[in-house]
């Protein structure tokens, strides 16, 4: 495992949406692989993006302690290229601008558990993979193992300690595991989640692991459960513990073309 150069982006989005009509998750995949996710991608201003689906075997290897998140089926993400201001407006204005045409058919079905901006900040790449920090996120991969944590900054030596755990203890173990091609750990910078009235609320001091597998997701998340029973993966020292409050952590399978039937719809 080898610690890599910083991000050539400032900011990263992401979302976590929830499909709240059970029978239009082709409908929703169908808009988004098709129309949405193109069209943001040919922007010049989007360095890349992917998403992927929490589908119920995922979730089931998981866990969604937090309520906000609960509910998350998907998860999209977008980086910006510099300079961000610029790239995020003519992100925005593209979405203003689908809208307009009568291009956003999943707005009255769906729900962004929680979406906004984070700051990328330490990346990381298997010296197996043989590439560049740049290429990890168009490198083939099978799913992503992602960890959302509320961070209680509170105590700032806590968390300072707590993070260096994290990134100089923790992360390095996982990372050596079998199947991971490398990942990224974010920090919100503007978040929010929908409130009951369709607004959006603030969360703060979330903080975001997302590793690139080329392992089977669910196969992964097993493997990373043992090699924390078995201590090889080591937990956090007893007193960090509540400093990060874990939200959402588990697989999420890498979603491919026509082949949406995760729950229980014909993927034809």
């Amino acid at each position: 495992m080898m610690q890599t150069t910083p991000a050539t982006t400032s900011r990263v989005f992401f979302s976590f949406p929830r499909v709240d009509d059970p029978a239009r998750h082709r409908d929703y995949n169908t808009w988004h692989q098709l129309d949405h996710r193109p069209e943001n991608l040919a922007l010049p201003g989007v360095l890349h993006g992917d998403r992927w689906v929490r589908s119920p075997d995922c979730a089931a290897a998981g866990s969604s302690p937090d309520p906000l998140l609960a509910g998350a089926q998907y998860l999209a993400m977008y980086w910006f290229a510099e300079p961000v201001r610029e790239s995020i407006g003519q992100w925005k204005e593209l979405g203003d601008t689908a809208l307009q045409q009568g291009r956003r058919p999943e707005l009255g079905w769906t729900t962004r558990t929680m979406m906004g901006m984070f700051r990328p900040l330490t990346g990381w790449v298997n010296p197996a993979a043989r590439i560049s920090l740049a290429a990890l996120p168009f490198r083939p991969h099978r799913g992503v193992h992602v960890t959302v944590s509320r961070i209680d900054e509170s105590t700032p030596t806590a968390v300072d300690e707590r993070l260096a755990f994290e990134e100089t203890v923790r992360l390095p173990k996982i990372l050596e595991l079998p199947g991971v091609a490398g990942g990224w750990t974010f920090r919100s910078v503007s978040v929010g989640t929908a409130g009951p009235d369709g607004g959006a609320v603030p969360v703060d001091g979330v903080r975001i692991t997302l590793l690139y597998l080329e392992a089977d997701p669910v196969a992964f998340a097993a493997d990373l459960a043992s090699a924390e029973r078995d201590g090889a993966v080591p937990a956090a020292p007893a007193d960090l513990v509540d400093v990060a409050r874990p939200m959402l952590t588990g697989p999420l399978r890498t979603i491919e073309p026509w082949h949406w039937d995760w729950f229980g719809q014909d993927d034809r």
